[in-house]
């Protein structure tokens, strides 16, 4: 049973063997479907919907006070302090991209992340490296927080160990090694679901002059998260995974350095004042304060009462209940799958307890896209498979040909679960009726007899959805 009603979740979808069945979506940790009062809510306000700020008319006041209270509802989501600031990105990668061109010093990261928790600061960390080599900069663009200075930017990964333990004295031992800003960490791995102590890691970094930023893709659609009560400085997530997935994300946490770091977007809105010379180029520009600062250009305020909306539906619901739920679905698939021979489920640390649902296995001789296509074509299952953006995880846990990956939601039954440990079996037993070849790196039907029966346009389905192996 769902605990709040969902988009679509009674959609039916062929079968290989020319049936239908109800969609069995356990692939939420990609992208979340769409609540009923989300999705009732973007039909409420779009007739309302016109440009924002510094617009005179009745529709633009109306559409400015809808983001604004947006906003409000999304920080007050995540126990964003009197202080804090939301900046409304697309996105929890846009909203880190954004964080990283703001963080006056080095980062301290582990190997355990997310691409989107990785990449942004070693990209600053590149960037630096290149001003130092004198290359040309481009005095066009906003110039990065003048405290970010090349000698301290840049960023160390840590390799996490086995236990949870053992990696919080890795941190430590590093923070006590040198100076850092801020030690970004996930809130839940989507690898699988595990999670660091934030408010441990947060005493720990606050002890050594460093903040906090939690990346909460994963966390926020599984667990309640309060900056506040964990004190944490930043935390960013993404509507799409949230139930919103209407094109808009958050960036939320300390006003300080969003207020004097570099300016995300170049553009209107941003900007307070603009100076040119002889209208050739602009020589001064004076930037706004966070979060106009970031948020340059016409904002999604769509996306943002969508956000809004699935915010104040979760933030609705018991911590206990929402704990329950997903406890005990995810106890299910762990006992369910780890029965099988051959099947082997991912862990992080062999000391950790309470991770959120999502689950991730190998199948014993058997490609992971070959079991996603078959559990799909065969029995209307969604699960994902690759390195889920997290391959030097992957690569340290000795799976460079990746996994699967199976996640529950708040829309996820006993029957969903009961009906992935049956498909699996179904495998291993060797009741397979279609012939899955490699085409573009990905597993697919050789012949695909199912009708495409989705949306008016559309001519046929996609021969793979995830050649490149690397799924969020």
């Amino acid at each position: 049973m769902s605990l709040l009603p969902l988009v679509g979740s009674d959609t039916q979808v062929p079968l290989l063997d020319g049936t239908t069945t109800t969609y069995a979506n356990l692939d939420v940790a990609a992208s979340a479907p769409a609540l009923r009062s989300v999705a009732d809510r973007v039909a409420e306000v779009l007739p309302w919907y016109a440009s924002v700020h510094r617009g005179a008319g009745y529709l633009s006041q109306v559409s400015t006070a809808l983001y604004e209270e947006s906003r409000a509802t999304v920080g007050a989501y995540v126990g964003a302090r009197e202080d804090d600031v939301t900046v409304i990105t697309r996105n929890t990668t846009d909203a880190v991209n954004l964080l990283a061109g703001c963080v006056p010093g080095r980062v301290l990261v582990l190997d355990i992340e997310h691409h989107a928790n990785l990449l942004p600061w070693h990209r600053v960390e590149a960037g630096v490296t290149e001003r130092q080599r004198g290359n040309h900069e481009d005095r066009s663009r906003p110039r990065p927080y003048s405290g970010a200075c090349a000698t301290e930017a840049g960023v160390t990964t840590v390799a996490g160990r086995e236990t949870l333990a053992g990696t919080i004295d890795a941190l430590a031992g590093e923070l006590a090694r040198e100076n850092y800003a801020l030690v970004a960490i996930t809130g839940a791995s989507n690898v699988t679901g595990e999670a660091l102590p934030v408010a441990e890691v947060v005493t720990l970094a606050h002890a050594h002059g460093a903040r906090v930023f939690v990346d909460g893709a994963q966390l926020l659609g599984h667990r309640h998260f309060s900056l506040a009560a964990t004190g944490a400085d930043y935390v960013a997530f993404s509507g799409h995974k949230l139930y919103a997935p209407y094109g808009a994300g958050a960036l939320v946490g300390r006003r300080d350095w969003l207020d004097v770091g570099t300016p995300y977007l170049a553009g209107g809105g941003a900007v307070d004042d603009a100076s040119h010379d002889s209208g050739i180029a602009i020589v001064e520009t004076t930037w706004q304060p966070a979060p106009a600062r970031h948020e340059g250009g016409s904002p999604n305020v769509v996306g943002a009462a969508a956000l809004a909306a699935a915010c104040a539906a979760l933030g609705a619901l018991e911590p206990a209940e929402l704990d329950r739920h997903e406890a005990s679905l995810r106890g299910r698939l762990v006992a369910g799958l780890s029965a099988l021979d051959g099947v082997e489920v991912l862990r992080l640390w062999s000391d950790s307890d309470e991770p959120v649902g999502v689950v991730t296995f190998t199948v014993a001789d058997i490609e992971p896209g070959r079991v996603a296509a078959y559990l799909s074509a065969e029995h209307g299952l969604g699960v994902r498979d690759g390195r889920f953006c997290a391959q030097p995880l992957l690569k340290r846990l000795g799976l460079t040909g990746g996994a699967v990956r199976a996640s529950i939601g708040i829309g996820t039954s006993v029957a969903d679960v009961d009906r992935l440990v049956a498909g699996v079996r179904s495998l291993l037993e060797g009741d397979v009726r279609g012939d899955y070849v490699l085409v573009d790196g990905a597993w697919t039907l050789a012949e695909d007899p199912r009708p495409l029966v989705g949306p008016v346009g559309l001519t046929r389905l996609a021969d793979t959805a995830g050649s490149c192996g690397a799924a969020v």
